[in-house]
């Protein structure tokens, strides 16, 4: 009697050890609610690919010298780590999490094997680990705000429309039919330029999915900060101006024919288009102190809280730097190199 005691008491244990154990791990595997206020990149740097997001200090970052997989690092450039082993872009973090569409061709199976494209948006923890997809589909633009992810689904039926899916993968909707680029968000109030009858300014409320007009301007890859929404103006050989949100006004901020931008804490850095004096450039947010960063012609530009990065046009390396709001300094991402050739 006293033996079957101590089994029924080793066995209860056990199960009780097991029952824990799947609590603890449930618990942990669960994704919290962000609030609406979480925004997962900034607009420029998605409308230049989502190659580089920042979040309390870690930098996650699509190596080109490694393919462009995941990795991440400093604001500094220190303790650089590969995440994962697939190109990835549209980079967004928020919470405990990164968020990212990925695309790669794998090989596998046995004797001649075979390729497996493996694609879709994903979201993993911030050391990489736990990576999971939330929908295995063609993803184009993708931002994260609150607790969903918005992005451009793209198949070749219904072609580019506009999904979310709820960060713990519980829901995946189709918002709007329309071409909408959800980059530019604030308090999650998506701003986007109109691409059917017009190129007026809308906004998204992600509390309710509804649109309505803001400006009826000629607007193109508009980008929010701080009360303004930055633009290049279609019907003025693409130049960039600023529209105030609080004061409906418009301020023109150069007159260069720009083909891409990227707006910081204190400068706008943007690509100026010219057949003789081509260069990236930056410029105050008001338009004011243009000055040359790099003549020739560059593209992907990228801001974080310490370098702003940037590589030639049709040239994924080298990759360049310089700091995003000290002395004009460009010299190459020579970390990310570093890091990748024990890898290569």
């Amino acid at each position: 009697m006293k033996k079957n005691w101590k089994v029924l008491l080793v066995t209860a244990i056990i199960l009780l050890i097991m029952v824990i154990f799947t609590v603890i791990s449930s618990i942990s595997e669960k994704v919290p609610s962000n609030d609406i206020s979480v925004t997962g990149n900034t607009a420029g740097n998605l409308n230049n690919g989502g190659l580089f997001a920042e979040n309390n200090g870690k930098v996650f970052f699509a190596n080109a010298y490694d393919n462009g997989c995941l990795y991440s690092m400093n604001a500094d450039e220190t303790d650089l780590k590969k995440l994962n082993e697939a190109q990835t872009s549209a980079i967004n973090t928020g919470g405990n999490f990164i968020y990212y569409y990925m695309d790669s061709l794998q090989g596998g199976g046995t004797g001649m094997g075979y390729v497996v494209r493996a694609y879709g948006v994903y979201r993993a923890r911030l050391d990489g680990t736990h990576s999971e997809c939330l929908d295995r589909s063609a993803a184009v633009t993708m931002l994260l705000t609150g607790d969903y992810l918005y992005y451009q689904h793209y198949n070749n039926t219904d072609f580019t429309q506009l999904y979310k899916a709820k960060t713990d993968k519980s829901e995946i909707e189709l918002v709007s039919k329309d071409v909408i680029n959800p980059s530019a968000c604030s308090n999650g109030i998506i701003y986007f330029s109109g691409t059917g009858r017009d190129h007026y300014l809308y906004a998204l409320d992600t509390r309710t999915d509804t649109i309505s007009t803001v400006f009826e301007g000629n607007l193109y890859f508009p980008a929010y900060h701080d009360g303004y929404i930055y633009y290049m103006d279609i019907s003025s050989d693409y130049r960039l101006c600023r529209y105030s949100l609080s004061g409906n006004t418009v301020e023109i901020l150069t007159n260069d024919r720009v083909d891409t931008f990227n707006v910081g804490d204190q400068f706008i850095y943007y690509q100026k288009n010219s057949s003789t004096e081509p260069a990236l450039k930056r410029m105050r947010l008001d338009g004011s102190n243009p000055e040359i960063v790099a003549e020739g012609n560059y593209e992907q530009i990228h801001l974080t809280s310490t370098y702003a990065y940037f590589n030639a046009f049709g040239q994924s390396v080298p990759v360049y730097h310089t700091p995003v709001n000290g002395e004009i300094n460009v010299t190459p991402f020579s970390a990310a190199l570093e890091a990748a050739v024990p890898e290569s």
